[in-house]
């Protein structure tokens, strides 16, 4: 299994509940979840990849569960992943779906520039 099917039923629920127009496919391994053309989570295995942005990461990091976003040797600012401890409960689950969400609209795209 690539990733976690549970998880993604979770975040689903979380975002359909919430009226979020997202768009979720399957990536790096694992499923990625898309808003507005750029990256809003994933999951990787039984991680949460979350894309919370600089601004919130220095008190995100220092809580249980979660860890720097390191793929190839380099921390990537404003990313974390989240170990299922941090998202075991719906509540804190939403928590970290919303500072996804909240980061959203100052998130850079990764749109793809297309051919002439």
């Amino acid at each position: 299994m690539a990733y976690d099917s549970y998880l993604q039923e979770r975040i689903d629920r979380v975002l359909i509940e919430k009226k979020i127009n997202f768009s979720s496919k399957k990536m790096m391994g694992g499923l990625c979840y898309m808003l507005n053309d750029k990256m809003l989570m994933g999951i990787v295995k039984e991680q949460v990849m979350a894309r919370i942005g600089p601004s919130a990461y220095p008190e995100a990091i220092n809580k249980s569960g979660v860890h720097e976003m390191n793929f190839t040797g380099r921390s990537m600012k404003g990313y974390v992943f989240l170990d299922l401890e941090a998202v075991d409960l719906d509540e804190d689950l939403e928590y970290w779906i919303q500072l996804c969400l909240d980061f959203n609209p100052e998130a850079k795209s990764s749109k793809k520039k297309t051919k002439s």
